[in-house]
C-alpha cells in the first residue's frame, strides 16, 4: 500500500482534530497546525496519493516550469494546458485583481504583465540555482553547501506570491541522492500533494542526469492548515482512506535516454516522464483561495 496516503491522512486528521480556527490575508478561514514533519524513502516508493487524483502532468509541468524552464511566464504553462497560477497571473496593466470583485490587489510595472513577478523560477535563473546544484552534484560529492533558496528578500516586494516551499537542501549519501525541502505555508488539500510529487520527480531526475540513485525525501512545514471550505473534500479523503486504506503506489517511468536535466520533454505531451500502473479513488475537487 502507498506510505504517502498513510502519512499525509495522519496530517490531515492531525490538523481537524488539534488545529486552530484563524484568520488569513485570503478572507477564508484556515484551521491550522503550526508544522509537521514526515520522510519518504523516494528510492523504494514513488509518493503520490492513491485516495484522491493527482493530475501528474499538470504538477511536473509546473515543476519544469520553475525548474527547468525558469520561467515566471504563465503563458508558458497555459500554452500547456496548466492552469494553476491563472488566478495570479499580472494582467496588461501591471495590476493584480481579485477574480471574484475585479479589486486590484497590487499593482506591477506593466512589464511583468502575465507573469508572477519575481518569484519562483525568475528567482531560479536570476540566481542560477539549478546550474550550480547540477555541477556539484557531478563535480563536487562531498558538498554540504547545496542549498536552492526561492526566498530573496530583495525580490518580495515585485513578486505576486513569494515562494511557498522556499528551500531545498541536497546531499550524497552512499551513492543515493537526498534533499530536505521546507515549505514556510502549506495549503494541504491543494498544494501539498502536488509538492510532495513534483519534488519526488525532481530528484529522480536529479539523480539520472547525476549517476546517483534516488534516496530520501524529508519535508518540513510551517503553518500546515486547511481551508474552513475545503473540510468537507477532506473529509471524503479521510472516508475513503478508513473505508479502503491506499492503493498500491505506482511506478515513475523516465526515458532512460535523457542524461541532461534540461533535455527532458517539457511539451504538453511530456513524453519522457510517465506514471505507471497509477490507481487512484478519484478525483476530489477543493476550492482554491486567492
Amino acid at each position: 500500500m502507498a506510505s504517502w496516503d498513510d502519512i499525509y491522512c495522519r496530517i490531515c486528521e492531525n490538523i481537524l482534530t488539534n488545529g486552530r480556527q484563524v484568520h488569513n490575508r485570503t478572507g477564508v478561514d484556515s484551521i491550522k497546525i503550526p508544522s509537521a514533519f514526515f520522510e519518504l524513502n523516494v528510492g523504494k516508493e514513488f509518493p503520490i496519493l492513491t485516495t484522491k487524483q493527482l493530475f501528474i502532468r499538470q504538477a511536473v509541468l509546473e515543476m519544469l516550469w520553475i525548474y527547468q524552464a525558469q520561467s515566471n511566464d504563465v503563458r508558458w504553462l497555459q500554452e500547456r494546458n496548466v492552469h494553476i497560477w491563472d488566478l495570479w497571473e499580472i494582467d496588461e496593466n501591471g495590476d493584480w485583481k481579485d477574480v471574484n470583485t475585479g479589486k486590484v490587489l497590487k499593482h506591477f510595472d506593466p512589464s511583468y504583465a502575465h507573469t508572477i513577478g519575481t518569484a519562483y523560477g525568475y528567482i531560479v535563473k536570476k540566481m542560477g540555482l539549478m546550474d550550480r546544484l547540477i555541477d556539484s552534484l557531478i563535480n563536487t560529492p562531498e558538498d554540504r553547501r547545496r542549498i536552492m533558496s526561492l526566498w530573496q528578500d530583495d525580490y518580495l516586494d515585485t513578486a505576486v506570491l513569494p515562494s511557498c516551499v522556499w528551500s531545498s537542501e541536497w546531499d550524497i549519501t552512499d551513492g543515493k541522492l537526498n534533499a530536505w525541502v521546507h515549505q514556510r505555508s502549506c495549503d494541504v488539500p491543494l498544494g501539498l500533494p502536488f509538492n510532495v510529487t513534483q519534488y519526488a520527480v525532481l530528484m529522480k531526475l536529479l539523480a539520472q542526469v547525476t549517476g546517483l540513485e534516488a534516496g530520501t525525501l524529508s519535508w518540513s512545514i510551517k503553518d500546515a492548515h486547511i481551508y474552513v471550505n475545503q473540510v468537507d473534500g477532506i473529509k471524503e479523503q479521510l472516508d475513503r482512506y478508513h473505508r479502503k486504506g491506499s492503493l498500491p503506489a505506482p511506478e515513475l517511468w523516465i526515458n532512460p535516454e535523457i542524461k541532461d536535466f534540461y533535455a527532458f520533454d517539457n511539451s504538453k505531451d511530456l513524453k519522457d516522464i510517465k506514471l505507471v500502473n497509477y490507481e487512484h479513488m478519484g478525483k476530489i475537487s477543493f476550492p482554491l483561495s486567492q
